[in-house]
């Protein structure tokens, strides 16, 4: 461990954390990559450090050291919120690297801290508008691989039925008319299940991102899926995304959406697993 090589002194460390803080501030953020790690390494035990350097990380999109400092900080078990700024940071790297599925979960994780912080007082407002978007844009990445394995289990399923086909012996003529036949049935399938299967933003609810079935709206204009918004109501009595005071009596079933997402499953039944 890059620890052991350095003795520890968190007074060191302070000093190249404040270093690297004024050279991150200022932009020059592999000066302060550089900076964090010399504070690191005088004091490994600090989980804040290693949220200072991934960020400096991320802006320089050095996504591994990221990952890898993100990991450590939550091991180290940190106050609740460097823990969110470490599972925030760790879902955009993942993100970034192509791994959709593990983003999303870190992401959540982010969300679930960041709500927690919020109702507890802290400085989650300040984030829940960036992790919610990045929320949605992993969701839908990650839904987008699924997309992918089951057309590639399709393609799969059409190979057999061709197969299939060659091996039952019938006239050339009949069988490349037959084949064709096939291609056109599993590409106007396909076609029909492309422009099916994406969920419109405005029926995914802000806090569990799950698509709406009993939609409510809030004085500001603001909708939410009702049991989401009344489990949060039970821990904060305001909006968790505008901040204002919300009570369960200003509560409104929003039926124009309510009918609006209840078309949209019914002719999406897929949409439910989103």
């Amino acid at each position: 461990m890059a620890g052991e090589q350095y003795p520890q002194s968190p007074e060191k460390s302070l000093e190249y954390k404040n270093q690297g803080n004024r050279s991150f501030q200022s932009g020059d953020y592999s000066t302060a990559e550089e900076l964090y790690t010399k504070a690191i390494q005088h004091d490994t035990s600090n989980p804040l450090l290693y949220t200072n350097r991934s960020l400096a990380s991320l802006k320089l999109a050095h996504y591994p050291l990221v990952v890898s400092d993100c990991q450590t900080c939550i091991a180290l078990a940190p106050p609740v919120t460097t823990l969110l700024k470490a599972y925030y940071q760790l879902a955009q790297a993942l993100q970034n690297t192509s791994q959709p599925i593990d983003a999303l979960k870190a992401a959540l994780k982010a969300h679930e801290l960041c709500l927690d912080e919020i109702c507890t007082g802290g400085k989650g407002a300040n984030n829940i508008g960036p992790i919610t978007e990045l929320v949605l844009r992993c969701k839908k990445e990650s839904w987008e691989v699924k997309e992918r394995e089951r057309e590639a289990r399709e393609g799969g399923l059409l190979q057999d039925c061709i197969r299939g086909l060659e091996a039952s012996g019938m006239e050339p003529g009949v069988l490349a008319s037959k084949i064709e036949d096939l291609r056109k049935t599993f590409e106007d399938a396909g076609h029909k299940e492309a422009r099916r299967r994406e969920v419109p933003d405005w029926c995914i609810d802000d806090i569990s991102f799950a698509v709406m079935v009993d939609p409510v709206v809030t004085k500001t204009g603001q909708s939410y899926a009702r049991a989401s918004i009344m489990e949060h109501l039970k821990r904060s009595s305001t909006d968790p995304l505008t901040r204002e005071p919300l009570k369960l009596e200003d509560l409104r079933p929003n039926l124009a959406l309510k009918s609006a997402c209840a078309e949209f499953l019914d002719e999406n039944g897929w949409a439910v697993d989103w």
